[in-house]
C-alpha cells in the first residue's frame, strides 16, 4: 500500500536529498517519540473519555504494562520520557511545518500527494489492490499510486496534526493558553485517548511500510539512491 517503487530508471533519482533527510529525522523523531510515550503510558494505564477519569470503571480501555527494552528510557521515569517526548514533539512539529509549506509552494502537495477525480473510481482502487497483492509498485501514471496517496494523506494531514494538537491539550501550560482547545477535542482525557488511538495509527502505518519496502527490495533502493542522481521534474 505504501511501498517505495522497486527502481527507479536509470539517470533519475525517486527523492531529492533534503527530502530524504526530512524523512530520516522524521522517522527517528517517531520512534523515540513511539517509545518515550509507551514510558508515560504506563504511569497511568488507563484511558478515559470526557473531561476527566481515573477509577477502573470509568475507563474504556486499560492499556498493559509496556516492558523496558520497548521504552525510552528504559527504565520508568515519568519525568524522563516526558523530556524526550517534549524534545523530539518540537523536531517533529516543526520538521512537518516546514515540509507542508515546501510542499505547497513546490507543488508537490498538489501534483503527487493529492488524489484526481479518476483515481477515486472504485475500478481505479480495486486495480491497485490487484496490483499490490502481486507485489507490483510499479504501476500507475503518477509519483505515487492512488492506496499510497490516501496512506500517506492520512498521516501527514490526520494523524500527525491530531498527535500534535492533542498533545497540545494534554499540556497543562498549553491547556491555560488555550482552553477552547480542551473543548474542541471534548476534554482533555478523550485528547488522550484520541492521541493513544493516533499513536498505534501510525505504528500499524510503521510497520506495513517497512514490511513493504522489504518486500519492494531494500537493497536496491539504497542503490537506487546512490547511483541515480538526476531527477526528472516529476520527482523534484
Amino acid at each position: 500500500m505504501i511501498a517505495p517503487r522497486k527502481s527507479a530508471p536509470r539517470g533519475r533519482r525517486r527523492h531529492a536529498l533534503s527530502t530524504r533527510i526530512w524523512h530520516w529525522i522524521n522517522a527517528a523523531s517517531v520512534i523515540i517519540l513511539f517509545m518515550s510515550g509507551l514510558n508515560i503510558s504506563n504511569a497511568h494505564r488507563r484511558l478515559y473519555w470526557g473531561d476527566w477519569g481515573f477509577s477502573p470503571e470509568q475507563a474504556w480501555l486499560v492499556v498493559p504494562r509496556f516492558p523496558g527494552w520497548a521504552t525510552i528510557p528504559n527504565y520508568y521515569s515519568l519525568s524522563d520520557a516526558r523530556d524526550w517526548h517534549i524534545i523530539f514533539s518540537l523536531v517533529l512539529g516543526f520538521g512537518l511545518l516546514t515540509f507542508l509549506i515546501a510542499a505547497l509552494i513546490n507543488g508537490h502537495m498538489f501534483r503527487n500527494l493529492f488524489a484526481r477525480a479518476r483515481e477515486w473510481r472504485l475500478s481505479s482502487i480495486t486495480e491497485d489492490i490487484r496490483q499490490h497483492l502481486r507485489l507490483n509498485f510499479e504501476h500507475g501514471d503518477g509519483k505515487y499510486n492512488i492506496l499510497q496517496k490516501i496512506a500517506y494523506a492520512s498521516v501527514l494531514f490526520v494523524m500527525l496534526p491530531l498527535m500534535i494538537f492533542t498533545g497540545m491539550v494534554m499540556s497543562p501550560g498549553m491547556e491555560a493558553v488555550w482552553p477552547w482547545m480542551t473543548d474542541l477535542f471534548g476534554g482533555r482525557q478523550s485528547a488522550r485517548s484520541i492521541h493513544f488511538i493516533m499513536a498505534w495509527g501510525l505504528f500499524g502505518f510503521f510497520v506495513v511500510h517497512v514490511a513493504l519496502v522489504v518486500l519492494a527490495g531494500p537493497v536496491r533502493q539504497i542503490r537506487d539512491c546512490l547511483l541515480y542522481t538526476s531527477p526528472s521534474p516529476r520527482d523534484r
